[in-house]
């Protein structure tokens, strides 16, 4: 696990008291939602994608993870979907699929799981919210910055040297590990490619 150097208020990359670099990095993986993925819209006629067509709209929102650590670090991520539908007429329940992904250094996806949420309309109730969890498991080793490379961000620095100028984070041995040992545990709408296309363009 990378060393941490705490100085007070400092910010990553500035020199702390001791001279060394003041680096915050958790090895947990970042729980987030890729762009375009966040909402979902269903249309009724299916296939349509007219105003007047829309029957219901969801959206993923309250995104919220915990980082458990020992030889896997697992990470557990809960959300709300809030869901609106046109027709309120009758009780209704509908199921909207969901993904979970694992990405390495941004864009390399090593794992991905598909689940569903169930969202239960009353009937005269245009309303409904659910909740979802998903979770990633992230060997240690995988996260972990080999020794070097910690030893060249941890280097202690003195203002003045000709190295307290150069930005470690900038190198590109420690750019490329960096990335390398970065997970992120993606959460969003399996959705299907009209659909996608719907929420890009819209």
């Amino acid at each position: 696990m990378l060393a941490l150097a705490l100085a007070g208020c400092s910010r990553r990359g500035e020199i702390d008291p001791t001279g060394g670099i003041v680096a915050v990095r958790s090895p947990c993986p970042v729980a987030a939602i890729p762009a375009q993925t966040g909402d979902i819209t269903l249309f009724n006629p299916a296939g349509s994608t007219d105003a007047r067509a829309i029957d219901v709209v969801a959206d993923i929102t309250n995104l919220r993870s915990t980082c458990s650590e020992g030889d896997q670090f697992y990470t557990e991520a809960s959300f709300t979907v809030n869901a609106r539908r046109t027709d309120a007429t009758a009780a209704r329940q509908v199921v909207l699929p969901y993904f979970s992904a694992v990405v390495r250094g941004g864009n390399a996806v090593v794992a991905k799981r598909v689940g569903q949420v169930m969202l239960d309309f009353p009937a005269g109730q245009y309303r409904a919210s659910a909740t979802a969890k998903a979770g990633s498991y992230v060997n240690r080793t995988a996260a972990t910055l080999p020794a070097d490379i910690q030893a060249k961000i941890n280097s202690k620095r003195k203002a003045g040297d000709a190295d307290a100028a150069i930005d470690p984070f900038a190198q590109p041995d420690v750019k490329a590990a960096l990335q390398r040992t970065s997970f992120e545990l993606l959460v969003g709408f399996n959705l299907t490619q009209d659909q996608l296309r719907y929420n890009a363009t819209r």
